[in-house]
């Protein structure tokens, strides 16, 4: 008979991902995970293989969170183009004390892992599939009429993934929250200019 997990996986994995979104994969010791995970070294290596593959595991869960906060936004707004800039308006109530750092754990992970490894190659794969979702969204308010037949879809996601990823950077420094709040407001707006006239 198998022997069920002593673990909470989930809390596992959360914790972990906290861990290496501030940390980053190489400064996050063994030792900050046994404390992080409540876990000794050997119940790590059961559950998950190695520090490598409990990374993976974070940053696929890190990437799943994103596209489900994307698939929900645009289930909830009244259309396409205006889920994209309630998506950037939103990113004004980021704050550090409700998660590990404002800053996106695909990007940060990015700049830390070597050019031309597996862990690098995992990462550029999520910050494409996020396009990609990004774009599906920007080809349903062409569809829809809200954008123009000849607008590159994948052109605009790249520029709103952009934005994404700078206002999620400058939310770690910026200390006032209107100033923050009017950036958001302006990068939406500038999205919503896109509209195609009725």
């Amino acid at each position: 008979m198998a022997r069920t997990a002593s673990y909470d996986r989930d809390a596992a994995l959360d914790a972990a991902m906290a861990l290496f979104w501030v940390k980053g994969y190489h400064a996050t010791s063994l030792k900050d995970l046994e404390e992080a995970l409540k876990m000794r070294p050997g119940s790590i290596y059961a559950a998950f293989q190695s520090k490598e593959a409990l990374f993976r595991a974070t940053l696929d869960r890190y990437a799943g969170r994103m596209a489900e906060d994307l698939d929900t936004l645009v289930a909830e707004a009244p259309s396409p183009l205006s889920a994209l800039q309630r998506h950037l308006a939103n990113i004004a109530d980021l704050t550090p004390c409700d998660r590990p750092s404002t800053a996106c754990m695909l990007v940060k992970s990015l700049l830390e892992v070597p050019q031309d490894t597996d862990l690098r190659a995992l990462v550029l794969g999520h910050l494409d599939s996020i396009q990609a979702r990004l774009a599906g969204v920007i080809r349903a308010a062409i569809a829809a009429g809200e954008l123009p037949g000849d607008c590159d879809a994948d052109r605009l996601a790249r520029r709103i993934q952009t934005y994404i990823f700078g206002l999620k950077v400058q939310a770690q420094r910026e200390t006032d929250p209107e100033r923050m709040r009017a950036l958001c407001a302006d990068l939406a707006e500038e999205i919503g200019r896109l509209r195609q006239a009725a």
